[in-house]
């Protein structure tokens, strides 16, 4: 009975799939007379619906990713003992650096550059990057940026030819119910295909990543597919599958990937600065419940509820008030606060964004031009510097650095960071701001330096690697 049940189970699957497929065909077909290409990459050669042509096309933008590297790893047996008490026990519980290898996926976006995008995870600590395509060429790749919030990375291969690259399709378009296709490399087995659909839109609050807006989709994401594509019955990308939610990493139907629009707004950052210049409004806010909506008089459980604004602030200065419903960014829905701050954090410092707000039962636009985050916190402080990891820090009035907070047990704790310490220099280049203070970091990363810090009045200098 079980064999007959699960045979008669991948029957459904493909009648829905192959469904699928001829009422695409019939609705391009009635729509415009120049879908044929499209239609016939939806048949197979005998006019059955398959997604094979389709795929054709799509697989050798797909591509298999290995690494090599070291990693700082807890060792001994006392790894465990607060830092602020390891100079008690100086060759006890510390890291030291080991050798690993990951393997992973990747999508190439851009043929005549050579970029790739892929997960920050699959290539965090990497110092050798491999990629593969479907065709059995190899090639070495360099990292030009990653970002670990978003999860997201982008990769150029040193030399190449005959790339093929994966279009981007507008991920705000999506729908619960659209049909989906995962391509990856799972368990390291090769390339491999599968299908499902858009289960759920703006998935947030998942702590997977810190910025998050994920599709949720049941088509089948195992370990190694992280990096790979997915991609709507076109053959256009949708979304990098990131993460799956299952015991011990199996799938179980669940699976999430970054929208194509998200990688598109992180990748342009990551290629013009190599890294991710944050957006940032100002302001202090909750998801939207239908008590408040109601409250308010908004017909509508989808936005972001503003409680507060702070002074001087992007939003500020735009003419944003506390008790304001933010619903849409650029005209384009807003369901949540989760999704209104990834958008905006992934839009990036500087540039400007049309706003739909809800204000005393009239809907207006304002124009806001967004922030360079005035602050740091110790969930990001880390990927700054791995000794700043556990602090958070602040631009300080009449300039500087402030650190407003140390968690003991950190990194940032063992190297000698206080609370209410200025970071005033970084070696004998003076630091101005959170801005400055990013750059001397990156600048001298690797290296042996120091800090000068105004404490209480006193000067004092701490190093750090």
């Amino acid at each position: 009975m079980f064999h007959q049940h699960k045979s008669a189970t991948i029957k459904l699957k493909a009648l829905a799939l192959a469904t699928a497929a001829a009422l695409a065909i019939g609705s391009l077909s009635a729509q415009a007379q120049d879908a044929t290409p499209l239609i016939n990459a939806m048949q197979s050669e005998d006019g059955t619906p398959s997604l094979a042509p389709m795929l054709k096309n799509v697989i050798p933008g797909v591509v298999n990713i290995s690494v090599k590297g070291t990693k700082a790893v807890n060792v001994g047996p006392l790894f465990n003992i607060p830092e602020e008490f390891r100079f008690m026990f100086p060759d006890l519980g510390r890291k030291q650096n080991r050798q690993f290898r990951a393997l992973g996926s990747g999508v190439i976006i851009d043929a005549d550059k050579g970029y790739i995008v892929t997960n920050h995870h699959v290539i965090d600590g990497a110092d050798q990057i491999r990629v593969a395509l479907s065709d059995g060429r190899e090639f070495d790749a360099k990292k030009i940026g990653s970002d670990p919030h978003t999860d997201l990375a982008l990769l150029k291969l040193e030399k190449f030819s005959d790339l093929t690259e994966i279009k981007l399709a507008d991920s705000d378009s999506l729908e619960v119910g659209d049909f989906a296709v995962a391509i990856g490399n799972p368990f390291g087995l090769g390339q491999t295909v599968t299908s499902g659909i858009i289960s759920a839109l703006g998935r947030t609050g998942l702590n997977i990543e810190n910025i998050e807006n994920f599709i949720q989709t049941d088509a089948a994401i195992n370990s190694g597919n992280s990096g790979g594509a997915l991609v709507n019955l076109k053959g256009e990308l949708v979304g990098i599958n990131t993460a799956i939610l299952g015991p011990n990493g199996g799938n179980i139907g669940i699976g999430f990937a970054i929208p194509s629009n998200m990688v598109k707004t992180v990748t342009a950052q990551l290629e013009k600065f190599g890294e991710v210049r944050r957006g940032q409004l100002g302001i202090l806010g909750q998801e939207l419940n239908p008590d408040l909506a109601q409250n308010f008089g908004y017909k509508s459980n989808d936005g972001a509820f503003v409680n507060e604004v702070n002074k001087g602030s992007a939003a500020d200065k735009a003419g944003i008030k506390p008790g304001d419903i933010i619903f849409s960014v650029d005209g384009k829905k807003v369901t949540s606060f989760g999704e209104l701050r990834a958008r905006i954090a992934t839009i990036g410092a500087g540039n400007t964004v049309n706003l739909g707000i809800f204000r005393d039962g009239k809907e207006i636009t304002l124009k806001v031009k967004l922030d360079t985050p005035q602050e740091l916190s110790s969930a990001d402080s880390g990927s700054l510097s791995e000794a700043f990891a556990g602090a958070s820090f602040a631009n300080a009035e009449g300039g500087g650095v402030e650190v407003t907070a140390v968690d003991k047990r950190s990194a940032a704790y063992a190297i000698g960071l206080r609370e209410g310490d200025v970071i005033t220099a970084v070696n004998r280049s003076r630091v101005k701001d959170l801005n400055a203070l990013k750059k001397l970091v990156k600048d001298s990363s690797g290296r042996i330096n120091a800090l000068r810090i105004e404490r209480n009045g006193t000067t004092v200098y701490i190093t750090f690697r």
